[in-house]
């Protein structure tokens, strides 16, 4: 037995293989299995993958990868091996698998250095330069999605096609229609809790089969670690349902669209909420109007991560409270940063752009840099929105992923915070993503013009 997992207790000695992990582009965990016996090399040394992981577009086409426009990764470079080191606070029962436990890795080049592209790595350098300028951050995640009757592979071997959702009328905050899906919530409840990823309240939400479960707060990492391990665990869960749970941004025309609203407070390194001020209209303080602004600001230059997907915009241009523009309220959920809290320790700010298809490392790093520079320029959001935002356009906000990409590619700021490679590398996945859709003939293309043109 592995000296590391005997911090897992009496449990450790029921497990036998350890899942070692970490977020690619997607936000989705890659990774390998590793036997109990083998897990403190795994710690030392840590493991190899193929760069490949950080090559690989969402449906894993060798076509970018042949392509030679990543300068990382990709067939030209022979996509040799970075390696993934255990995060050893991160080491938890995999308590949706048997006999396995998991743990959250770092990407690492072969000569030590972190992997600058590595979705960790971007988020531990935005929580380092929050540190240095005097603030601890607390985030939540808000996050939706959709449930259908039948197992992924039926469903994928159908082509998506007669959808059947969970729930068959709408059941926003309903709890009989949170009675009838007991079995599986509950299961998800206990599963999350005993791997260290507590949910704070769930419900049943408008759209039919549409599903919520708010996770308890936490630092930044920590919380998006939390984030990635809960959308495995309802995968899992839901296909031992003979469900399949789609994370999809807008999975069908007609419904409103899953979020991912990114919750965010800050402390002063000596404890002290700097979001509240008992003086202040509404207790906002100064510098939670410089953090609104800094996340308006940069948003159209971050909306490549915050939404990355073609469908993503369904739901930005969508009127089901997706956030509308830079704007921003006092408890306003039609409004793209929504200020809430009635206490100091609760006064935060709620980020309402990103859908469920965000990656959160990358979404909750943007977050950060943005912040920090409102807080450290002084920006000023304006006045709060206190009407229909949806009445006026949308301004700078990116409405397809093209635009998003190109204005991501071309931010200065951009690669001050995170590095030109690296804004080079997303915005290259990006602009493949967006070619893909450019070149697909789609069912909507068929049903207008089929035999009408």
């Amino acid at each position: 037995m592995s000296g590391h997992l005997a911090s897992l207790g009496a449990a450790a000695g029921e497990i036998d293989t350890v899942v070692v992990a970490t977020p690619d582009i997607q936000g989705r965990l890659v990774g390998r299995r590793v036997p109990v016996a083998g897990f403190d090399y795994a710690c030392a040394d840590g493991v190899g993958v193929s760069t490949c992981i950080y090559g690989w577009d969402v449906t894993q086409s060798v076509d970018l990868l042949a392509a030679g426009t990543l300068p990382y990764t990709g067939m030209h470079t022979g996509m040799g091996d970075l390696f993934i080191r255990p995060d050893l606070s991160t080491l938890r029962q995999a308590s949706w698998l048997q006999r396995s436990a998991i743990c959250l890795a770092d990407a690492f080049e072969p000569d030590g250095s972190p992997t600058p592209i590595g979705p960790r790595n971007l988020l531990r350098t935005q929580i380092e330069r929050l540190r240095a300028a005097g603030f601890t951050a607390s985030v939540g995640t808000e996050l939706e999605y959709y449930m259908y009757e039948g197992e992924p592979r039926a469903l994928f071997e159908r082509d998506y096609r007669d959808l059947q959702p969970v729930t068959f009328r709408s059941s926003d905050y309903l709890i009989s229609a949170g009675d009838e899906l007991d079995g599986f919530l509950g299961e998800l409840r206990r599963v999350m809790a005993a791997a260290d990823v507590p949910i704070e309240a769930g419900q049943i939400e408008w759209g039919l089969g549409q599903i919520e479960n708010t996770i308890v707060h936490d630092e930044p990492m920590k919380m998006a670690d939390r984030h990635v391990l809960y959308k495995l665990a309802v995968r899992q869960l839901a296909a031992r349902s003979g469900r399949t749970a789609s994370f999809m941004a807008k999975p069908m025309d007609g419904v409103p669209g899953s979020s991912c609203h990114i919750h965010l407070s800050l402390r002063a390194l000596d404890g002290r909420p700097v979001f509240w001020s008992p003086d202040e209209p509404h207790h906002i303080a100064p510098a939670l109007r410089h953090a609104v602004a800094g996340a308006l600001t940069h948003a159209p230059e971050l909306m490549a991560w915050y939404a990355p997907t073609v469908n993503s915009y369904r739901r930005i241009r969508s009127q089901d409270a997706a956030g509308w523009g830079q704007t921003w309220g006092i408890d306003h959920r039609f409004t793209s940063v929504r200020v809430v809290g009635h206490s100091a320790s609760s006064m935060r700010l709620e980020f309402r752009l990103p859908g469920a298809d965000t990656n959160p490392y990358l979404a909750i790093a943007a977050l950060l840099a943005s912040v920090l520079d409102g807080i450290e320029r002084r920006l000023d959001p304006g006045p709060p929105e206190t009407g229909n935002p949806y009445e006026r356009p949308a301004g700078e906000i990116p409405q397809h992923l093209g635009q998003a990409v190109a204005r991501f590619a071309a931010s200065d700021w951009n690669r001050s915070m995170f590095g030109g490679g690296t804004v080079e590398h997303y915005a290259t996945i990006g602009e493949f993503e967006w070619d893909q859709a450019l070149s697909a003939v789609t069912d909507w293309e068929r049903r207008r013009y089929f035999d009408t043109i």
